[in-house]
């Protein structure tokens, strides 16, 4: 098997949730190429493809790395070499065929058209993300694993700040911190319209700088090229230090942000960051299977008008459109809270809630956490001090 042994029941679960989803939208087999989808059907990524039949176990067909060894893989130089294993095998080839329309290119679709030749091709992307969005226990305890050594790592950012430093020195200690810890240092984003290295510290009025992104925080970022992040400010004085590095450790991340202070902070941040801990709070009492994703962004945006900090939450120039995103594999998964989300809280489902303040001539304000969906409620996976906490 290309997975090991000791999950094969993990990953047939995973195959059989696949076809299920397959078979209610017409389909009869799906090709998987994108490395996220590669590594949630085989539990590690490879350059090739699996085939997965709606009726038999999945092929996985191989080019790099040698070695690997198992009963369904096989190695392939090209892609056209599927079409000739299928026919040398007498396998059917599929009328109605998934790809993963939103991450393949136009010629790639093309090509895979003309080796199977099916009667109807079909997005298999939603199919895809739609089943990863219900964890299995493995991947929550993996998510787990991740948040605790996020957690870790987070309670020695106070002793890594030196008098001095600009935000890029900070990070750069903080994220040695990870690495030394075993973070991956890679966190894979769904889609073309986010880029980030290992997350953001984001110091005083850069908070309040817009970024292309759809961040809360965007940050001016070093370059035009990734205008997200740290810009070499110098820390100082009256104001707020925002960390949001994401946790990946096993795979599968964990998203955290805390707050930090230099000095005292005027009055206002302090009170937008214990509205963001009211926030949060309301919001894990409301959670649980059923419940619309929207209606917690409404809960959120209500407390904060409530507060009279409507101006100042999700951002102060810019605001994000959400304050809450699933995460696993990749840092922007299902479900969304959002306010026109469609999404339903289900049991197994994992999601970062983060609501923030940009607060002017101090910077961001406010907590992220990573939370489980169980069977009555949420349940908290990064577990560390909330309260803004001072450096130096």
């Amino acid at each position: 098997m290309i997975h090991p042994s000791v999950l094969a029941d993990e990953f047939s679960q995973r195959w059989e949730r696949i076809r299920k989803s397959m078979l209610q939208q017409g389909a009869d087999a799906m090709l998987v190429t994108d490395n996220v989808n590669l590594y949630y059907v085989s539990g590690r990524v490879f350059s090739g493809y699996c085939y997965l039949p709606a009726d038999r176990e999945p092929l996985f067909f191989v080019r790099r790395p040698v070695g690997l060894d198992g009963d369904n893989i096989v190695y392939i130089r090209k892609p056209e070499e599927i079409g000739d294993y299928l026919r040398e095998q007498g396998l059917p080839f599929p009328q109605t065929l998934m790809l993963e329309n939103d991450s393949i290119t136009h010629n790639e679709f093309l090509r895979y058209e003309a080796i199977f030749k099916p009667a109807t091709i079909k997005n298999g992307t939603a199919v895809l993300r739609s089943v990863r969005s219900i964890k299995t226990p493995y991947e929550i305890g993996q998510i787990r694993r991740s948040g605790i050594l996020h957690a870790e790592v987070y309670a020695k950012i106070p002793s890594l700040y030196k008098k001095g430093m600009t935000d890029l020195d900070l990070s750069v200690e903080i994220e040695r911190e990870s690495r030394l810890l075993g973070s991956l240092g890679i966190f894979r984003i769904f889609g073309q319209s986010m880029e980030i290295f290992m997350g953001s510290v984001i110091a005083g009025d850069n908070a309040d700088n817009p970024s292309p992104y759809d961040f809360a925080m965007g940050g001016a970022g070093l370059d035009d090229s990734l205008p997200v992040g740290c810009n070499g400010t110098m820390l100082e004085e009256r104001m707020s230090v925002m960390v949001d590095l994401g946790g990946n450790f096993t795979g599968y991340m964990t998203d955290m942000t805390r707050t930090f202070a230099i000095g005292d902070l005027q009055e206002l941040a302090y009170k937008a960051h214990e509205t963001s801990i009211e926030i949060q709070r309301s919001i894990a009492e409301a959670a649980r299977p059923g419940v619309p994703a929207k209606d917690l962004y409404n809960m959120a945006i209500e407390i904060a008008q409530e507060a009279s900090l409507g101006d100042y939450f999700m951002g102060h120039r810019q605001k994000a459109g959400f304050i809450g995103h699933g995460i696993g594999i990749e840092i922007n998964e299902s479900p969304v809270l959002a306010p026109r989300s469609r999404d339903i809280l289900a049991e197994g489902m994992v999601f970062a809630l983060e609501p923030k303040f940009v607060i002017p001539e101090t910077g961001a304000v406010g907590i992220e956490n990573t939370f489980a969906v169980t069977a009555d409620g949420i349940e908290k996976l990064t577990l560390c001090e909330e309260q803004i906490l001072p450096l130096g």
